[in-house]
């Protein structure tokens, strides 16, 4: 699906957000829940990166941000912790990578213990909730599909449903997970299909998709040619 989520998933980065409809920008009330929004976008951007165990380690951060968006002197030394700085950040980048690379091969292993779950011979795995009827696409053809792609935690990358516009791709043009399940899928067929980073996009992040990312897709298989 090399073409599939590079093409529509970086058409939806957090700028195009901004372009939708918004509350009135001059109204004191909306304009403090636009600034705490972006607050909470910004510590959410820090959780992924680093890891604060507490309270205490919260209200340190938070009171250096004031300090410095209002301008006030800082209250160490800031040459001095810059040291141990990029040590926090080395250390929990590593803490947070094995974490998540743990808990997608635990992801990983439980689905392949479902009844019904097949293993690709790439690695990929997939479900099949309906069966569907006719033949399959040829790995040189090309197939007519609805999907929605998430990361292992739910969190949807993706979609074709929430556009309410189906996607057609030849086979050859998508990525390695996606070419093995489809021809597994006959036209009115749906499954559950996940796919390792390796039949993804591997150490390569795309838009919202960390890199090493072990992707899941719901796909409906519509028309097959």
């Amino acid at each position: 699906m090399k073409k599939l989520v590079l093409l529509l998933v970086c058409c939806a980065p957090l700028w195009a957000v901004a372009q939708t409809a918004t509350p009135a920008a001059n109204d004191p009330a909306e304009r403090n829940k636009m600034l705490y929004s972006l607050g909470f976008l910004l510590g959410d951007n820090l959780k992924k990166q680093l890891i604060l165990d507490n309270e205490d380690d919260y209200k340190a951060v938070s009171q250096g941000m004031r300090d410095s968006l209002l301008g006030k002197a800082s209250q160490t030394d800031i040459e001095a912790y810059k040291p141990q700085i990029l040590q926090k950040y080395q250390e929990d980048a590593r803490l947070i990578s094995e974490k998540r690379e743990a808990s997608q091969q635990e992801y990983l292993e439980d689905f392949k213990k479902e009844k019904g779950v097949k293993v690709l011979d790439n690695g990929a795995m997939m479900k099949l909730s309906k069966a569907g009827k006719g033949k399959a696409a040829k790995a040189d053809g090309s197939a007519t599909v609805h999907y929605t792609g998430t990361l292992i935690d739910g969190t949807v990358f993706d979609s074709s449903r929430e556009r309410n516009q189906s996607f057609t791709t030849r086979l050859t043009d998508v990525i390695p997970c996606w070419t093995k399940a489809l021809q597994q899928m006959k036209p009115g067929s749906r499954a559950k299909v996940v796919c390792p980073a390796d039949t993804a996009y591997g150490s390569r992040p795309v838009g919202p998709i960390p890199a090493n990312s072990v992707l899941v897709f719901d796909i409906e298989v519509l028309e097959v040619k």
